[in-house]
């Protein structure tokens, strides 16, 4: 928490500083201000967020990061400088959080501060030495690549800022949130890039007009990320349905799969598992049990890791079959497949499925200490069940407050998952 303390108390001294110095010399060019504070309220109405720990707004983003490199409109030197460009942002974007905040559908304090300290950034690096006339020669090529670059510059921090704040946020592991960020950039990262450089370009040529043009194209872009981000979730419902399959035909408890899902999904993250990686593991571990609809007789509370490996085996295999036939990604009906097999031969979604279906199983219905004693018979079952890498995860991650290991995944449905089998594979 002591990052996540130094992250806001940055922004909020970057913005106490801006917002005092603004109105100490006061506003210059009024109708520019005026025009990129309303493009970037506008972008901020449109945010939306996949889950509780993520937020998307291109963008806003895309309009911060061409008023902060904004160096001319209509071929009129600009007279604002970094502070001015931070304030416009910051008021922008609180007058656009007001219908967020009012609904409580997202928290918005991690946002504004990456927010304030990616567009200071970008506007200190650009507009003391633009005032100063050291770019007045660049011109072309050479002063599209500048914007570029220092774009580019800019939005390595901001997910390195991104990484961190989830990772105060979530305890979840650094790196792995940090691969998920720069992937984010290979998607609609680089149209917020694109169209903020070409909005700064565009201005300086043309004036104003050209801001509501070149936002169009992100504006689809954007309506097509949401609309993708639907189908997934529309599709991972279905999964969630095919899982409950087995609880209503009463051969597993209630809310086992849910459970086991949202525990190995905690340890691939403390494992590392890519972004992927974790939707396969997520999904598999959903529907492990559902080979046992095929079975004649049931097995007693469901519990499979009381049974023998052939027996566990046949299951398996059972479920794989049904999970290829609802056109699931086949990566997870791999996982299902081999979830009984020897942990040496096991991918290591298979394993994490296999130790956290025998914790639960072990654990409920058998007391205060049944966590204890089902953690303890993992252990011993190193030698040749259970992967010793992944029950001694499974620790680490029991030993974190409940509230923390149950949050849902943080992904960016459309970027770095896997897509839906009857969309695309890869």
């Amino acid at each position: 928490m002591t990052v996540l303390r130094l992250i806001h108390t940055a922004a909020a001294l970057v913005a106490a500083g801006s917002v005092a110095e603004t109105l100490w010399t006061g506003l210059a060019d009024r109708g520019d201000a005026l025009a990129f504070g309303l493009l970037i309220t506008v972008g901020e109405l449109t945010r939306w967020s996949d889950d509780r720990a993520r937020q998307a707004a291109p963008l806003g983003a895309a309009g911060s990061l061409s008023y902060a490199l904004l160096g001319a409109v209509a071929g009129r030197p600009s007279q604002h400088d970094a502070a001015q460009v931070v304030t416009v942002v910051l008021v922008a974007a609180l007058l656009g959080a007001v219908p967020h905040i009012w609904s409580g559908r997202a928290p918005t304090t991690d946002h504004l501060a990456r927010r304030v300290l990616t567009v200071g950034f970008a506007a200190l690096c650009f507009q003391p030495l633009y005032n100063k006339g050291v770019f007045t020669a660049w011109d072309g090529p050479a002063y599209a690549l500048l914007l570029l670059t220092l774009l580019a510059l800019t939005s390595l921090c901001g997910t390195a800022l991104a990484a961190a704040l989830a990772h105060c946020r979530t305890g979840w592991p650094f790196g792995p949130l940090l691969r998920e960020e720069v992937r984010g950039l290979l998607g609609i990262g680089s149209a917020v890039v694109a169209t903020g450089a070409v909005m700064a370009l565009a201005v300086a040529v043309a004036g104003l007009w050209a801001l509501p043009v070149f936002c169009l194209p992100l504006l689809l872009v954007q309506l097509s990320v949401r609309r993708y981000a639907a189908v997934r979730a529309t599709y991972r419902q279905t999964i969630a349905s095919l899982a409950r399959a087995t609880e209503i035909a009463g051969c597993t408890p209630a809310g086992h799969a849910r459970r086991v899902a949202a525990l190995s999904v905690a340890v691939g993250r403390d494992l590392r598992l890519t972004g992927p990686e974790l939707t396969v593991l997520e999904y598999a571990a959903l529907m492990h049990d559902i080979g046992q609809l095929s079975l004649v007789d049931p097995v007693p509370a469901g519990a499979t890791a009381a049974l023998s490996v052939a027996e566990q085996r046949r299951i398996a295999l059972l479920g794989g079959a049904v999970v290829r036939q609802t056109g699931v990604d086949p990566a997870v009906a791999e996982v299902v497949e081999r979830q009984a097999d020897p942990y040496p031969e096991q991918p290591l979604a298979a394993r994490i499925v296999r130790a956290v279906n025998a914790y639960e199983e072990k654990s409920r219905d058998a007391g205060p200490r049944g966590a204890r004693r089902a953690l303890e018979e993992l252990r011993l079952g190193t030698a040749g069940e259970y992967a010793p890498e992944v029950v001694e995860s499974l620790a680490r991650v029991l030993a974190q407050p409940q509230t923390a290991r149950e949050r849902v995944p943080v992904r960016r449905p459309g970027w770095s998952d896997p897509a839906p089998g009857w969309v695309t594979h890869g």
